[in-house]
């Protein structure tokens, strides 16, 4: 199965407020916010949905293929993805534009507050994935967060061409058309978000959770530090979280996960398997500061796979 990753690429600066975010809003001023939080730490790192998917997913032994849009400043990212040897020809660059950048800002209780630069990543939509489509070999494919016109694109693009996919709106949920969000869901192999996202997907389509896991075949919802749900149908999984040696940072958690329960998922392997392979994915992203800081090998994968849930994988 060859993966396709599409979403964005770009750069995080992440900083640590050594404080609660709680602890600085007053329920009763909430319409009009004004906060600033003094920060401990800046660091800049490689970043974005896309890149972080293809990263862990080559740790894992999974190829994959990235499909986004980058600015005049990404050469360095660039030469990184070449030499963790990521398929980088479907990555366009755009030279009057910088790359997309996310800045987020932890506090003590590892919330996180982030705003986000579209940068190139408004150009994404003048991409397409239909010549990638009809080279790969029984293709399959992430639709994870960018321009939401390049989502729509992307997912009409799979439905045309009969091509499974997986479905992740995360923070362009609330930006998304109700019908453009129904349509992603509808056609979706897997859909994927945190609790908030999927609670925030029923609102804004209007239903229910059990209309909504009607609508698609495999809902994963993950619960942070307190693990994931997987439903399919009237079947569900409760994934335990796998345990972390350190919290440094737990920005790209997510993502790593979604590579580990497709690493896999592609790999034909039972959904609590893929789950748990998730969990594992993402407690190495915490213990490191940056989404694609962290390495180890397949057997070191294999081994704290086995430690934490008593159980033998084969990658």
């Amino acid at each position: 199965m060859d993966i396709i990753v599409t979403g964005s690429l770009g750069f995080d600066y992440i900083m640590d407020f050594n404080g609660r975010f709680a602890d600085r809003i007053m329920p009763d001023a909430i319409h009009k916010i004004s906060l600033s939080f003094l920060v401990d730490t800046l660091k800049k790192q490689f970043g974005g949905t896309a890149g972080n998917i293809a990263y862990t997913l080559k740790l894992l032994g999974i190829d994959s293929q990235i499909i986004a849009a980058v600015g005049n400043d990404f050469d360095l990212y660039f030469q990184f993805l070449k030499k963790h040897r990521i398929d980088v020809s479907g990555i366009d660059f755009y030279k009057d534009e910088s790359t997309s950048s996310y800045f987020g800002i932890t506090d003590a209780d590892d919330n996180q507050i982030g705003s986000f630069y579209v940068g190139a990543s408004k150009y994404a939509s003048q991409l397409s994935l239909i010549p990638f489509l009809k080279k790969a070999k029984n293709p399959f494919v992430v639709v994870s967060p960018t321009d939401p016109k390049a989502m729509v694109k992307y997912v009409n693009e799979c439905v045309l061409l009969n091509t499974p996919y997986l479905f992740d709106p995360a923070f362009q949920i609330a930006v998304l058309s109700p019908n453009d969000l129904k349509n992603g869901i509808a056609s979706a192999a897997i859909l994927i978000g945190n609790d908030y996202e999927i609670k925030l997907i029923e609102k804004s389509l209007g239903i229910s959770h059990a209309k909504l896991l009607e609508m698609v075949p495999i809902v994963v919802t993950t619960l942070g530090a307190k693990g994931s749900l997987i439903e399919k149908g009237d079947k569900k999984w409760e994934i335990r979280p796998a345990k972390a040696k350190n919290t440094i940072d737990p920005t790209g958690a997510g993502d790593a996960y979604r590579a580990g329960f497709l690493a896999g998922f592609v790999r034909g392997f039972d959904l609590l398997t893929c789950g748990q392979m998730g969990s594992v994915a993402a407690v190495y992203t915490v213990e490191k500061y940056g989404t694609v800081t962290h390495t180890y090998t397949k057997k070191q994968f294999m081994d704290r796979y086995k430690k934490n849930y008593h159980t033998t994988i084969t990658i």
